[in-house]
């Protein structure tokens, strides 16, 4: 699906910062929740961080809680994953997805109605 494109991922390494970028093509974010995922090589799809429509909530999974922060910038119909002290095992490939829900609705993959191609994260030496 092509209502929303990732950029911003890029190689990195260890203790790095890059902010990754989801903007909507044919419709506005803000009606939506948008959630981050990625998924590594041979790993499961992973949910990241997620903020919801109806309110300033966000969530994050353990993993990149106190690292990671979602934003978004509604004059840019965009939004925002600022990913600070970057370990290998962040590297992956990044998708944004949208969802109905008025509040951020979990990771199942069935609850997103839309999704970025997503763009590559490496973090390496």
């Amino acid at each position: 699906q092509s209502h929303l494109v990732e950029s911003g991922g890029n190689l990195v390494q260890p203790g790095g910062s890059l902010r990754l970028s989801c903007v909507g093509s044919e419709f506005t974010l803000g009606l939506y929740s948008i959630s981050w995922f990625r998924q590594a090589p041979g790993k499961a799809r992973e949910g990241v961080s997620c903020i919801s429509s109806k309110s300033t909530a966000t969530g994050y999974a353990d993993s990149v809680e106190g690292r990671f922060t979602i934003s978004r910038d509604s004059a840019k119909n965009a939004v925002y994953l600022q990913m600070n002290s970057l370990t290998p095992e962040d590297t992956a490939v990044y998708y944004c997805a949208a969802s109905t829900a008025s509040y951020c609705p979990g990771y199942a993959a069935g609850l997103y109605h839309f999704w970025g191609q997503g763009t590559q994260v490496t973090v390496s030496s």
